[in-house]
């Protein structure tokens, strides 16, 4: 399985950015799908995660203004990004299966990360 993360780039603040992440060699659905960034110098954390359900999680930091969403025919998740801060500068990796509960950096397979630069 691989999961290919695309979508980083530089923008202003208060623009917004979609990422998109692409999985491959799993055919079947995924209990939980999720996005994480690593801000420089910081612990990576969560950001937002959906369920096989429909249930979306966010990071309260995040809750507003990113939304994610599923394509499950195409086994691909995004994280539309509104209103983005500088302090939402990071490297965004995308996630899949979860191993604990959503919003712990425990999943089973990681994207490559795409970096995401907010100037102000």
């Amino acid at each position: 399985v691989q999961l290919q993360a695309s979508g980083g780039g530089l923008v202003q603040a208060g623009e917004s950015l979609r990422l998109s992440c692409e999985a491959s060699g799993r055919t079947f659905s995924w209990s939980a799908l999720g996005w994480f960034r690593q801000p420089p110098g910081k612990e990576r954390e969560f950001v937002a995660a959906i369920k096989w359900t429909g249930s979306t999680y966010y990071a309260s930091s995040v809750k507003g203004r990113f939304t994610i969403s599923r394509d499950n025919d195409k086994n691909m998740w995004d994280l539309q990004m509104n209103s983005l801060k500088p302090e939402d500068t990071a490297v965004y990796y995308c996630a899949a299966e979860p191993s604990g509960g959503v919003y712990y950096a425990r999943y089973n397979y990681w994207g490559q990360g795409t970096l995401v630069t907010v100037s102000s």
